[in-house]
């Protein structure tokens, strides 16, 4: 099987997104797509976070990073069949695949929770210009890493939703690079706002981070991200496959995994 007959078995079609949809993608480098998750799944996915967190304890999200301030997991498709959804929604698939223009595959799936009183992040990209000719290719929009943002709860302008600066994706430039102090605000910024069980995606080259937490309670998401094929996976796929994963896997989820 090829990625275009899995995409097309899992309800991936020219049409899944409209074309004001694509355009919108296009030009800002995000898209919201919704309500994506039901009210039952969103209380199933904090329920099976909340579990996991309280198992790993200190170790929790250390096979990728640890952030001071929040609290993150990693992993999470070897950790229950629950997030399998994740990874193969129709709408998030066709968003990837409009902004990768090419096979992709699976690069991780992490939850965070901000913690009350933090959550500040710099701004940053999924991915920057690492080898010779990445700047021009960026430019011209050849891009390598999409990524989602899955939220587990209402995201507040005082509760540390994300932030995305649209049309970042088109500067092939980090943050670093093109602002004095990426921890500070961006004219152009935006906050991704909305209710639980909504979904938001958006290039991986556009400029993002997590803002402060100003409520008591800490605020939840989960980031599903893809990337191209030749792109070395965040989490091996391969290398982290549990047997009870593997033994559930479908022929169209083996190819986004790639294993």
């Amino acid at each position: 099987m090829n990625m275009d007959t899995a995409l097309h078995n899992l309800g991936v079609g020219d049409d899944t997104l409209t074309q004001d949809e694509k355009a919108f993608l296009s030009e800002n480098g995000y898209l919201p797509l919704g309500s994506v998750m039901t009210s039952a799944q969103v209380a199933a996915f904090r329920s099976r976070l909340k579990a996991l967190w309280e198992m790993e304890g200190e170790k929790a999200g250390s096979e990728v990073h640890q952030e001071e301030g929040s609290i993150r997991l990693s992993d999470l498709i070897n950790k229950d069949p629950l997030f399998d959804f994740c990874y193969t929604h129709p709408r998030l698939l066709a968003a990837i695949r409009h902004i990768l223009t090419t096979d992709f595959r699976v690069y991780s799936l992490n939850a965070r929770a901000a913690l009350p009183g933090e959550g500040v992040q710099a701004l940053h990209m999924d991915w920057g210009p690492q080898n010779p000719g990445d700047t021009d290719r960026l430019r011209n929009g050849y891009f390598y890493v999409a990524n989602s943002i899955w939220l587990l709860d209402d995201f507040t302008e005082d509760n540390g939703p994300t932030r995305l600066v649209p049309g970042s994706h088109k500067w092939a430039q980090a943050p670093k690079d093109g602002m004095g102090d990426p921890r500070e605000t961006h004219p152009e910024e935006v906050l991704v706002k909305g209710k639980a069980g909504e979904v938001v995606v958006f290039n991986g080259h556009t400029w993002h981070s997590g803002t402060l937490n100003r409520t008591d309670r800490f605020r939840r998401g989960m980031h599903m991200a893809f990337a191209r094929r030749a792109l070395p996976q965040q989490t091996d796929q391969k290398a982290h496959l549990r047997p009870a994963t593997d033994a559930r896997l479908t022929e169209e989820q083996r190819i986004l995994l790639d294993v």
